[in-house]
């Protein structure tokens, strides 16, 4: 098995990596993660997992595999990424309440010789909160640092999510079902 080296500051993403039994280690840089504006929404989580490998690649080494990912929460074709800061994560949950949205996590896998990239998508229905609620989540859980302002592995996750439709792990950030499957043809 060539070394891996997963390109993410996600606690997340490691927790999910370390359970399935991979061995890792970590590199991060700061990624633009702009993307064309005329995008289509399904593709930009793919789009910067990409970009992001692509800004790795001084990290490559022969015997190695970088993992990169971007997850993405969409409603009503419009992209709900991290948020600024409380107001907007406020804003984030007031919109997604009551509804169902599909989170997409985009995955790019590289290695000196080939690149693999995917998208998994999941439906999650999340039932309606209360202003409290809200307020409650965001101090209680902080999930500044989560597309859609929310983490399915918190409170909200186990008191408001009423049903998913896909990978429980691609919510949390990395469909590791799909990243092992891919793993095994490097």
């Amino acid at each position: 098995m060539k070394k891996i080296i997963l390109a993410s500051k996600s606690p997340r993403r490691s927790f999910l990596m370390k359970e399935a039994g991979f061995e890792f280690e970590v590199k991060t840089r700061e990624i633009d993660e702009s993307y064309p504006p005329e995008m289509p929404v399904e593709e930009v989580a793919e789009f910067l997992a990409k970009k992001k490998a692509d800004g790795m690649m001084d990290f490559m080494e022969n015997d190695a595999i970088i993992i990169t990912s971007d997850t993405v929460v969409i409603l009503n074709n419009k992209i709900y990424g991290k948020p600024k800061d409380y107001n907007d994560a406020l804003r984030i949950l007031r919109e997604i309440s009551g509804t169902t949205h599909r989170v997409i996590t985009g995955v790019c896998m590289r290695s000196a010789e080939k690149e693999h990239k995917f998208s998994d998508i999941t439906d999650v229905t999340i039932g309606e909160m209360t202003e409290d609620e809200m307020h409650f989540y965001l101090k209680k859980c902080e999930p500044f640092d989560k597309a859609g302002a929310y983490g399915i592995q918190e409170w909200l996750g186990y008191v408001k999510v009423l049903r998913i439709e896909g990978s429980y792990a691609n919510v949390m950030g990395l469909p590791v079902h799909r990243v092992y499957e891919v793993l095994r043809d490097f």
